[in-house]
């Protein structure tokens, strides 16, 4: 009998900025299904998972919120139990990068590059934001595409066009944290040296050999050791060097004998899912030690259990960090002398109703905390999923209706109708015992056993799709059975008992195998079927070991629920405070209109509007918001364009900025106005101009009478107030 396989498993390390999203979720569970499989045939598994800790980003948000960088992940860390806990997501240890364990491996890790010559220093020139007083990260500084001219784009990369460029590139660049205009100034650099020969020919044998990464993902790859055009039109080949240093302030893991330099998040990340492991070990051993003063054979130290040759390493990712992971990871593994991934299985973006992109404020978007907030069944979603998903790299769709549908039709029309129409009649006419099936039920049984093998092969495959229709398919096998057979009828013959219990006994035993088929994507379910079974947790070999005759059974009860599709409105229905009020989103020239004359002896100039409730004042969402950068708008002479911090993230957990466009220009100079406090309306519906998409409305006072009494004056709060804070 061959030895249990020994599998190391990991997911991709969640920025310690936000909630989990959906994605998050999506990608947990394609690993906890395997996860579960995988020990279903008797492997042995590490499932480990931390919190991607380090980096500007953290830094600056925890700033914002007035707490140190510790104190803010750990903040984040607190509400991630909820999300793994309801969605049954049972990773065997949970850490963070910023953990000792970690230091100390980032560490040793760059130490044995560099003695293996592939570290260098390099005096670079790159952007410092004189107000802040620091390096602007790629992502905080944004301008003009250099190759399409759109505005505000990112340091690194056009979401417009695509281009990718470096900082240095882009048109009137300012930083995305102060609005000042960046500098650049020079700074010494650690680079690892990707370029070296010997990286670019494991590399290119690693990502090229069809055993670590899918075909579409190699392909992909590849065009990194091609040739590349640059964004001033020169070209180049190959890999190139990889920064791996930033420069002070910076939340992250110095960087040994360089005082002031830390290694670049994307250095010390991965190396999170060792530290993980190592944690989860040392743990492992002090609690065997704490038990018993002798250390049991299982205490297995680190360094030995790395050093075990049969030992598969497997990492789950999203396809936009397929970068890091077949090239910088590998190769800082393999050169500081360390073992290699043996596979990335990389999985698709999640999209809903046909390919649109999630969005909460468009209703758009699945909240996990919602789902199970409305008592929605985390193993709907478990199920559903994995019936999408394969070994490839693909997105998948989430479907409202095709949800509702799929989940009522093969989970409970088909699977757990199967044990509702028969265990109820083995509790009452039999005592609950099972009976010995009979020729024609045998052969349905054996058929059902014979696909345990294929369906074993698509679930390792991680092509959980297939392995699903194939299960389904069985059910309907089952299904047809029973209608057949029709129980209800025989339970009514007085000569037809044998036949019912023969039945009914065919049937509880068919429930089991397709119950065993589905307990890596229902392991609650399942267990619930364990305990109605009253069978001890299934294994994969349980495939040959049928129920015997006399064996008792518990009393059935209901075991899911269908979907009632007004969850589903629920689920996706945009926050009250995202949606505009109607009033807020009246055309411009209607309000005009409606305007009432200047009045002399009012107030400004004008009567007071009509009185308002509570109610009505709480619609309109005013915040705080710093103007980051303001420019003259080209065609207009009214408009100014405001780019501004309202505290958002966006839903790759980045801070979010707004486009505003407003009719000051008479009033000010955008200079005026940049780095200044304001207030907006937040939730005003977006209008789409001839000059671009304008998110919201600035606040300002002006007198009705504007050529007795001109002027504009843009709203300015005290010192103090934050972006993001609401005004009531």
């Amino acid at each position: 009998m061959p030895a249990p396989r020994k599998l190391f498993v990991t997911t991709a390390l969640p920025y310690a900025n936000g909630k989990f999203h959906i994605g998050h979720i999506m990608e947990y569970i394609q690993a906890d299904i395997w996860v579960r499989f995988q020990r279903m045939t008797g492997a042995e598994v590490n499932f480990v998972g931390a919190d991607d800790a380090h980096g500007a980003p953290i830094m600056i948000a925890a700033e914002k919120a007035g707490k140190t960088p510790q104190q803010f992940v750990a903040d984040i860390a607190a509400g991630r139990k909820p999300y793994l806990d309801g969605f049954h997501i049972a990773f065997d240890n949970w850490h963070s990068t910023d953990a000792p364990e970690n230091h100390e491996l980032a560490q040793q890790i760059y130490l044995d590059l560099k003695a293996n010559g592939l570290i260098e220093t390099r005096t670079i020139e790159q952007f410092f934001d004189p107000e802040k007083n620091m390096f602007l990260p790629d992502r905080f500084i944004k301008g003009e595409c250099p190759r399409c001219h759109s505005k505000d784009q990112y340091g690194d990369n056009c979401e417009v066009c695509g281009a990718v460029y470096a900082p240095t590139d882009l048109i009137e660049p300012y930083s995305a944290l102060s609005g000042a205009k960046p500098v650049l100034r020079s700074s010494e650099h650690f680079f690892f040296k990707l370029s070296d020969p010997r990286c670019v020919a494991f590399l290119e044998e690693w990502t090229q050999n069809g055993k670590h990464v899918q075909p579409e993902v190699a392909r992909k790859v590849k065009e990194w050791f091609s040739v590349r055009e640059n964004p001033d039109g020169t070209t180049s080949e190959g890999l190139g060097d990889w920064d791996i240093s930033r420069d002070a302030p910076y939340f992250g893991i110095e960087i040994p004998d360089a005082p002031g330099k830390y290694f670049y998040v994307w250095l010390d990340a991965p190396v999170g899912y060792l530290a993980s492991l190592k944690n989860l070990l040392d743990k492992a051993r002090i609690e065997t030690d704490i038990d018993d003063d002798t250390p049991a054979p299982a205490a297995i130290t680190y360094e030995q259990y790395m050093a075990q040759p049969e030992l598969e390493q497997v990492h789950f990712i999203g396809k936009d960090i397929v970068t890091f992971h077949t090239l910088f990871w590998p190769a800082m593994l393999k050169f500081s002398g360390r073992k290699t991934p043996d596979r990335i299985c990389v999985h698709g973006f999640l999209t809903v109703n046909n390919g649109e992109k999630m969005s909460k404020s468009r209703g758009t978007g699945l909240d996990p905390l919602k789902y199970l907030s409305l008592g929605m069944n985390p193993e709907w979603l478990r199920y559903y999923l994995a019936a999408k998903l394969n070994g490839r790299n693909e997105d998948i769709d989430f479907n409202p209706d095709d949800f509702v549908a799929r989940v009522n039709a093969d989970l409970v029309g088909k699977y757990v109708n199967i044990a509702s129409r028969a265990a109820g009649f083995i509790g009452k006419r039999f005592g609950g015992a099972l009976g010995e099936p009979t020729a024609d039920g045998r052969a349905l049984l054996v058929a059902l056993r014979a696909e345990a093998d294929g369906i074993r092969a698509l679930y390792d495959g991680r092509d959980y799709a297939r392995a699903l229709r194939e299960t389904m398919a069985l059910a309907d096998k089952v299904n047809e059975y029973v209608d057949a057979n029709k129980p209800w009828e025989l339970a009514k013959q007085p000569d037809s008992e044998a036949r019912l219990h023969d039945v009914c006994t065919v049937c509880i035993e068919a429930f089991r195998l397709l119950t065993l088929y589905l307990k890596p994507v229902l392991p609650a379910l399942a267990a619930n079927v364990e305990a109605f079974l009253k069978i001890a947790p299934l294994q994969w070999a349980d495939v040959d070991a049928p129920l015997p005759a006399g064996h008792a059974i518990g009393e059935y009860r209901h075991l899911m629920q269908r979907v009632d599709a007004k969850l589903l409105d629920q689920l996706f229905e945009p926050p009250a405070a995202e949606q505009p009020a109607a009033a807020a989103a009246a055309p411009k020239k209607a309000a005009k209109a409606a305007a009432p004359a200047a009045d002399p002896g009012a107030p400004g100039g004008e009567a007071l509007a009509p009185v308002v409730g509570i109610d009505d004042f709480a619609k309109v969402d005013l915040r705080i918001a710093k103007i980051l950068a303001c420019e003259k708008v080209e065609g207009s002479t009214k408009l100014l364009r405001l780019t501004l911090d309202v505290g958002e993230k966006g839903e790759d957990g980045q801070p979010r900025t707004r486009n505003v466009f407003s009719g000051i220009a008479s009033a000010y100079q955008p200079e005026q106005l940049a780095g200044k406090l304001t207030v907006m309306v937040a939730n005003l519906a977006p209008r789409k101009m001839k000059f671009g998409l304008s998110e919201g409305m600035v606040l300002a006072a002006s007198h009705a009478d504007e050529q007795a009494q001109p002027g504009i004056f843009v709203l300015e709060p005290w010192p103090g107030a934050q972006p993001g804070m609401r005004v009531r």
